[in-house]
Formats: structure tokens, C-alpha cells, sequence
């Protein structure tokens, strides 16, 4: 009889390699939902539970025997993926041989980090006023916050402080808890959108159906626009592009640090070198009452001078 866990009161050892017979796939089934509820019960983050079991039953489907450690190495170094992803492929199937009490020799990938796509604000501009109103009202709190997409999911209206303009974000990924002032037009859309749901969360309830409206959205403004740059934003490059913005504009890299939730500035230091601002172009507007002032400062615009009693601003184009 095969024993494909561990027995009460054994040692952790290497777990060596079984016979070439598949184990069933019920009995495969049912170890990565106990490896899925295995991780839960150490702290991880659901995110992350999801994703290491996805891997697995991946690995599982294009052939690898999951109670042999040679048979997944193998699968792994076939798949086309980056190194990134088999190297959370190996780290998935380490915690699988923990729950097993088990040890293998997991194979080595070098994360090769890549800096990602930055685009222009009129790009970022142009993808929100074409998208329909949820999709609008979500990205123009990701472009103002620069928080995680799942942080934005899981927002509930009680987050919400519609007496001050603040929005309360529950942390993800082991991130901390931050507070932002948000402008004038995204209360005015978060308004909107809440006169058209009942539900407690402000953005619904399925990601994926989200995802796939965004995308589609996404694809038919960069054909109208003939723009295939705006192809490359995702709901991540709306954090990019914040932390780099505000990196940009302040010079201050643990204001960014605490802006992103970051609890390792090594994760926030990438934002120093994404963008070279040096030849950029800026539109200049002048406000004649504290009303103007208002409005371009919620437009984005940054302070400059003060001439004849009049209040200068720039916003990059």
C-alpha cells in the first residue's frame, strides 16, 4: 500500500521517488484542498493560498506525479513561464512537502525583475474616460491611491467617508493599513455608483467578470485612439504609475514607502529610476479665485508661483 503522507510520528526526510503510477486523482484532489486549508491555517493570505494550489493542480494536469518530487521538477522546467512563475511554482510544491513533513531539492530559478511599464497621465486619462462606469469609478481609485487591486475588490461602503473624502484601506499581502483623500469628481462617481448597487461591496462580488469587461474595454479604446500602448496598463500599472508619480513629485521615498504599504523600502526603491521626467512637457493654467483653485488641484495640477495676485499651475501632459 502506498503512503502517500505523513504517518504518525515519522521523521522529516527527504521524500523519495514513488513508482511511475499516478495516485488518483481524487486522492490528488483532496490533498491540495488539505494543503489549500493547511496554508490558511498558517496565516497565509487567501490570495496567495489560491494561487499556490492553481499551480499545483497545473503541474498535476500537464502530467507530474504530485507525490513525486523528480516527476514535478521535471514538469516544472518544461513549462514556457518565466522564471518568476516557476520559481512560485517550487515554492508552492516546498509548502505542499512541509504539510507532508517532507523535504525535496528544490531546483533553482533567478527571478529576473523587470522594470514595469510606465504610462503618460493623458494615457491613463483617456483608458478611464473611455471605460463604462464601474470599470471608470474603480481605475480612478487605483490611479488616485495606488493601492492593490484586491485591496480595491474587497472595499466595502462602511471604508468609505463620504463627510471627509476618505477612504480606509483594509491591507493585503502582509502590507499596512493606510488612509487617502480622495478628490472631489471620484466622490462624485463613488456617489453614483453607490445610488446604483445595494451590494456592501463598492465594486461587486466577481473579479474575473470585472477583469474580462476591463479588457475588453481596454482593447476597444486603444483601436479607437491607434494607441497599442494603452494595451500594456493592467490594474497593477495604476500602482506603478502613482508610486512613481509621487516619487516624482516629492523626492520622498518613504512617503512612498508608506503611500504603497510597503514594509521593506528595497520594494519601493525600484520607483527612483522607472521615469526620466527631464524633457516633459506640462500644461499651465491660471486660477483667478479659490474656486479655480479647487478644481486644479483636484484636476491634478501642481502649485508653481504666484504672479499679480494670480495662482499658477502645471500638470504634466
Amino acid at each position: 500500500m502506498k503512503i502517500y503522507g505523513r504517518q504518525e510520528g515519522q521523521k522529516t526526510t527527504p521524500l523519495q521517488s514513488h513508482s511511475k503510477t499516478r495516485p488518483p486523482e481524487n486522492t490528488v484532489k483532496g490533498k491540495i484542498v488539505e494543503y489549500s486549508f493547511w496554508l490558511l491555517k498558517q496565516g497565509y493570505a487567501k490570495s496567495t493560498i489560491k494561487g499556490h494550489a492553481k499551480l499545483l493542480r497545473i503541474l498535476v494536469k500537464r502530467g507530474a506525479n504530485l507525490f513525486d518530487p523528480e516527476s514535478m521538477k521535471e514538469t516544472i522546467a518544461k513549462q514556457e513561464w518565466c522564471n518568476g512563475r516557476k520559481g512560485n511554482a517550487v515554492d508552492a510544491y516546498s509548502g505542499f512537502l512541509r504539510l507532508l513533513g517532507r523535504t525535496w531539492q528544490p531546483p533553482k530559478y533567478r527571478r529576473i525583475r523587470k522594470l514595469p511599464f510606465i504610462p503618460t497621465e493623458n494615457e491613463v486619462d483617456q483608458l478611464i474616460a473611455g471605460c463604462g462606469e464601474r470599470t471608470a469609478t474603480l481605475l480612478q481609485l487605483l490611479k488616485e491611491t495606488g493601492i492593490r487591486i484586491g485591496e480595491a475588490w474587497h472595499l466595502q461602503w462602511t471604508e468609505i467617508d463620504f463627510v471627509n473624502n476618505a477612504v480606509r484601506i483594509t491591507p493585503e499581502k502582509g502590507s499596512n493599513a493606510r488612509m487617502f483623500k480622495l478628490s472631489g469628481k471620484l466622490m462624485a462617481m463613488l456617489t453614483t455608483r453607490q445610488q446604483r448597487t445595494k451590494r456592501k461591496r463598492v465594486f461587486g462580488e466577481c473579479m474575473k467578470s470585472q477583469r474580462r469587461a476591463f479588457e475588453k474595454q481596454r482593447q476597444r479604446i486603444a483601436e479607437k485612439l491607434k494607441n497599442p500602448r494603452i494595451l500594456q496598463i493592467t490594474f497593477h500599472t495604476f500602482r506603478h504609475w502613482k508610486a512613481t508619480m509621487e516619487y516624482h513629485r516629492t523626492k520622498d521615498i518613504l512617503h512612498v514607502m508608506q503611500l504603497l504599504g510597503h514594509k521593506n523600502i528595497n520594494n519601493t526603491l525600484v520607483y527612483t529610476q522607472l521615469v526620466d521626467f527631464g524633457d516633459d512637457e506640462y500644461t499651465v493654467k491660471v486660477a483667478h479665485s479659490i474656486e479655480e483653485d479647487k478644481q486644479l488641484i483636484e484636476a491634478g495640477f501642481e502649485y508653481v508661483t504666484e504672479r499679480d495676485g494670480f495662482k499658477i499651475y502645471k500638470k504634466r501632459k
